[in-house]
């Protein structure tokens, strides 16, 4: 089953087309990102496998416009890896925020996308691009079934005396005020994955999943069904991000306010893209550049590091204690899977539950590789996350169900 997974932000559209034949058989046919849609100079990068990536440079009026050059570049004659439009079976699409209305991916339809568009009041810079790439799949390709996975739904399994905040009950009933989390389809996939690496039976096991990049989350996962994790009603809670604060106390939101004279709509835009790695290092939320900083012994980006690696030391602390016990810890994402040097800093922290961290090992980056000694009785893995591929094979079982 030849499947296209959408991944629609704000002003870019990423991309996979993958050959489905099971869960464990498929493979890659080509990715890329339409990137600056809506702006002057738009950028389309398509790269199939085993060829010569492709970089065209051009103004994209919108995800419609966007997605009709990425359907191009699949079908192009020189170039293309698709004969027609009518090779591709499924289309399924990444969804950030599903609230409590999904606890799995689902086949789009009018019910799905009006409460999709209920969830952009919790995800306004998400929700209205998945739907505009929805709507851009449905006039291009309108016979092609098309299917949502949400980042929410992983988290459904979580206890009400976890998802609930301590605010008056009639906000959750009114307002759909509770933790929600995110990221994942990521903490399913590695939870996944990583229990089979490291030979863990997932149906009896306590795993503790660091997602850690631009965005970061943590996860405690019992027996394959989330319990807690770090986000909440947004992606705005839990731990310091590139450009978003994690926790802070509620009671500095209107003290800023009044001392900096903001609106609620300004305030909540230096929480969510100017705080985090950049506000606190006052120079950029890329990691890449604040490591090459820290090296250089700049003090702010020094902190941001010692900020980030102490905020996931202490919901992992969490998670052991609220689950009672830990067999496995997973990195993955940008920094999870590729700082060596935060990964350390975490793991020397656990020295009491048993943990003997895997120095030598930890040199890897960005492939499988298991971070604990042979004699350690908490195995630490790190696994490259693969969210399009979770999508993809939702999307293929919905998909299969129809026609059956």
């Amino acid at each position: 089953m030849i499947i296209l997974v959408i991944n629609c932000g704000s002003s870019s559209i990423k991309y996979q087309l993958l050959d489905m034949k099971s869960d464990d058989a498929y493979s890659l046919i080509a990715k890329g990102i339409v990137e600056k849609i809506g702006l002057p100079e738009g950028i389309l990068q398509y790269a199939p496998t085993g060829r010569e990536k492709i970089v065209k440079e051009l103004p994209v009026a919108d995800h419609k416009e966007g997605m009709k050059l990425v359907l191009d570049a699949l079908v192009d004659p020189k170039t293309g890896v698709l004969k027609s439009f009518d090779d591709i079976d499924a289309v399924g699409h990444r969804i950030v925020q599903g609230a409590d209305f999904f606890s799995g991916s689902a086949l789009v339809n009018d019910d799905v996308i009006e409460k999709i568009g209920i969830c952009c009041d919790f995800a306004p810079l998400h929700n209205p691009a998945h739907l505009l790439g929805i709507h851009a799949i449905s006039e291009v390709l309108p016979s092609v079934p098309q299917v949502v996975t949400f980042d929410t739904a992983f988290h459904q399994t979580m206890p009400d005396y976890a998802y609930m905040y301590a605010l008056p009950y009639s906000y959750y009933e009114k307002y759909r005020v509770r933790r929600y989390g995110a990221h994942g389809t990521s903490h399913q996939y590695v939870a996944q994955r990583g229990a089979k690496f490291c030979g863990i039976d997932l149906e009896h096991s306590k795993i503790i999943t660091c997602h850690v990049g631009n965005g970061s989350s943590v996860t405690a996962i019992v027996n394959g069904k989330v319990v807690d994790t770090s986000m909440g009603f947004t992606p705005l809670e839990g731990m310091i991000m590139g450009t978003r604060c994690g926790n802070i106390d509620g009671n500095i939101i209107p003290y800023i306010m009044k001392k900096e004279n903001l609106t609620p709509d300004q305030m909540t835009e230096v929480m969510n893209k100017k705080s985090g790695f950049l506000g606190l290092s006052e120079k950029s939320s890329d990691a890449r550049d604040l490591n090459e900083l820290a090296n250089a012994g700049d003090y702010k980006a020094k902190l941001v590091f010692k900020k980030l690696s102490y905020d996931v030391i202490k919901n992992i602390g969490m998670y052991v204690a609220a689950m009672n016990g830990v067999d496995l810890i997973v990195f993955t994402g940008g920094i999870g899977e590729n700082n060596s040097r935060f990964r350390r800093r975490v793991c020397e922290n656990f020295s009491y539950i048993g943990l003997e961290f895997d120095y030598e090992a930890n040199a890897a980056a960005g492939k499988e590789t298991l971070l604990s000694l042979p004699t350690s009785k908490v195995k630490v893995a790190l696994i490259p996350t693969n969210e399009e591929l979770v999508i993809a094979r939702d999307t293929m079982h919905i998909v299969q169900d129809l026609e059956d």
